[in-house]
């Protein structure tokens, strides 16, 4: 005689309940045959349930031997039984444990997906199933668009997909109306005949007559065992075919990857919220970047109006030096002299008289700045018309100057300004060029200048040949402080001290920048601590969206999913959700970019395409290191309780 496809000897099943066990299932030998349907019966609470949720390896006994086909179940891992489960059996369900965001053909897929089969492949095998169970035409509803008979048919077309041998009822009745129910059970009995193993559970004898044997169970003990017809010869259960269970890790994410989509899609609202504390960091922390790096440039472009790579030498020690009004060893020579050095590139002695303007009815107050034929190229300052003033110009002591537009605008309004005349105090000056408005220096850029030759300012204003400071430009390949040490060891040997200071607008450049990028960096500290409370709320939301979702872990753990399955599935919802809500951060930055642009005229943020892949990367590690402990919660989750909590 062949051994039976199921074998059970001795098996019982404890629970704990309070200080004491419960014994749900007592010393249960039982063995069935391939081919046979069979009905286990029994009142409610008899442990017929718990019986066939050991049968199907949902649940493990306590103490006895369970042998599925020879082999002993009490010694396979979590992952065999998973392949069992998947392979060997097909569960039919009271109350049917469909998914409710997938269409009837999306769940008869499902065990098929852990199966490994093609995508087409599997879709063929469900309609045809679902075809064969008259639902051809309910293919693209949902559980709630079907009545229940249709939702049962759908479950037992899940039961199937993957050509199961065994087929586990567990009260496939209980929920449907008798018409319904009929045809159920005969779906069963054609089933059986072809050849598969079907075992109701059910408390109605007129069920349980429907089968060839049935098994009386009360009190977790069997009471009785009569067949009413002999079994069929039924062919050998076929083993399961691995390299078929064998399924590619980029298939398995992919498909990992659908179900979250599908999942997110069906709970938008609980997404929206999970993500929205990832926005909000994202875009802090973008914002933030893109500030910093605005205020940095602007930073420089103000201070370029000086050049980042120019010396300005003065008369006495600092700053504030009352001392340095009768300093008068600070001379043109000195600037000729640093004029021939190798490190420098171009000098321009600068002197500086108040005058009052006057063109017409027109005054004003400007400052008069005698500088060099070079000073234009040392500070960089921009001709917007005319020219500026040549060496022939200083030598002859000309009256040629240039003005800025703060000074043509007051003196000339819209009028031309090349070629006019006007009166700085007692000496008539003739414009030659207009330049650019320097934003820096005293007055900013409300002040009016005038730019004329040194000499002349010298010989018509001050009356002396001393200087009142120089300004030089370093050579581009120089270092700007040992420059700065060399202009200083000249000078203090043509002078016999050091009775001047060099100002270094490198060095202005360089503490400007940090302190900018030490601001940047605090506030951005603080905008990754929104991104990190974001990431507690996204674990805080997986956490309950596990416990909310325990019936179809427990479901997808029935048809055959593996615990890296489930893992993967949550951990992939996890990151989607920061990846989806890092890219929507990104999108909110770049709309308070143009908000406040429109804002402020003068300002603009600088976004950097590197902190924007930062912050991706940011948000996606997030969703993996805050994502991990839901996914791993409900993978550790045994499937028979996650069934009967769910």
């Amino acid at each position: 005689m062949d051994a039976p496809l199921i074998r059970l000897r001795g098996v019982n099943r404890e629970y704990p309940s309070g200080e004491g066990v419960l014994r749900v299932l007592k010393d249960i030998d039982l063995d069935i045959g391939q081919g046979e349907f069979v009905a286990v019966m029994g009142a409610s609470g008899s442990g017929k349930s718990t019986l066939m949720n050991i049968l199907g390896c949902l649940d493990r006994p306590t103490s006895g031997s369970y042998l599925l086909d020879g082999r002993e179940v009490a010694r396979l891992g979590a992952g065999e039984l998973a392949a069992l489960r998947r392979e060997v059996f097909g569960f039919i369900f009271q109350r049917y444990h469909l998914l409710s965001e997938m269409t009837a053909l999306g769940n008869v897929e499902v065990p098929a997906i852990y199966r490994g089969l093609p995508t087409q492949a599997r879709r063929a095998r469900a309609r045809e199933l679902l075809d064969r169970l008259g639902l051809g035409d309910r293919l693209g509803h949902r559980p709630g668009q079907l009545s229940g008979g249709q939702q049962q048919r759908v479950s037992i077309a899940r039961a199937l997909v993957n050509d199961a041998r065994v087929i586990l009822a567990d009260e496939p009745t209980g929920a449907l109306d008798s018409r319904s129910g009929d045809e159920v059970l005969a779906i069963l009995e054609r089933l059986n005949a072809e050849g598969r193993t079907v075992v109701i559970v059910t408390h109605d004898p007129k069920v349980a007559a429907r089968a060839r044997r049935v098994v009386e169970i009360a009190d977790g003990r069997i009471i009785a065992d009569r067949r009413t017809e002999a079994p069929p010869a039924a062919p050998a259960l076929a083993a399961p075919d691995s390299a078929r269970a064998a399924v590619p890790v980029l298939g398995r994410l992919a498909e990992a990857l659908r179900m979250a989509v599908l999942a997110m899609r069906a709970h938008k609202l609980r997404s929206f919220l999970t993500m929205l504390g990832i926005i909000i960091g994202i875009a802090s922390v973008v914002s933030v970047v893109a500030l910093g790096e605005g205020s940095r440039q602007r930073v420089l472009q103000n201070i370029a109006g000086l050049g980042t790579n120019t010396l300005q030498v003065f008369p006495g020690r600092d700053f504030g030096d009352m001392r340095s009004g009768r300093v008068t060893t600070l001379v043109t020579a000195d600037g000729a002299a640093l004029a021939r050095q190798p490190h420098v590139a171009s000098v321009s002695p600068t002197v500086s008289s108040s005058q009052t303007l006057r063109y017409g009815a027109t005054e004003a107050s400007a400052q008069i700045s005698g500088v060099g034929e070079q000073y234009f190229d040392v500070a960089g300052v921009r001709l917007t018309q005319g020219r500026g003033f040549d060496e022939s110009d200083v030598t002859a002591m000309s009256q040629n100057v240039v003005i800025d537009d703060n000074t043509r605008n007051s003196l000339f309004g819209d009028g031309p300004a090349l070629g006019q005349v006007f009166m700085a105090g007692k000496v008539p000056l003739r414009v030659i060029g207009v330049a650019e408005v320097q934003s820096r220096g005293p007055g900013g850029s409300t002040s009016l200048t005038v730019y004329a030759p040194y000499t002349t300012v010298q010989a018509r204003y001050l009356g002396s040949t001393s200087v009142s400071g120089l300004t030089l430009r370093v050579a581009d390949e120089v270092d700007m402080a040992l420059a700065e040490q060399m202009v200083t060891e000249l000078l203090t040997q043509r002078h016999g001290s050091k009775d001047f200071f060099i100002v270094n607008n490198d060095q202005i450049r360089q503490t400007i920048t940090a302190t900018t990028q030490t601001l940047t960096l605090l506030i951005a500290a603080i905008a990754v601590i929104s991104l990190l409370v974001g990431g507690i709320g996204v674990m805080n939301i997986m956490l309950v969206s596990v416990t909310e979702r325990i019936g179809e872990i427990g479901l997808r753990m029935a048809v055959g999913a593996r615990r890296g399955d489930i893992r993967a599935q949550f951990l992939i919802e996890a990151v989607l959700v920061c990846v989806i809500g890092g890219a929507a951060g990104i999108l909110a930055a770049l709309g308070f970019g143009l908000a406040f642009e429109r804002l402020s005229s003068d300002f603009t943020l600088v976004y950097s395409p590197l902190s924007m892949l930062a912050a991706l990367a940011s948000s996606s590690a997030i969703g993996l290191v805050f994502g991990y402990l839901p996914a791993v919660n409900a993978a550790k989750l045994d499937p028979v309780n996650a069934l009967a909590k769910g």
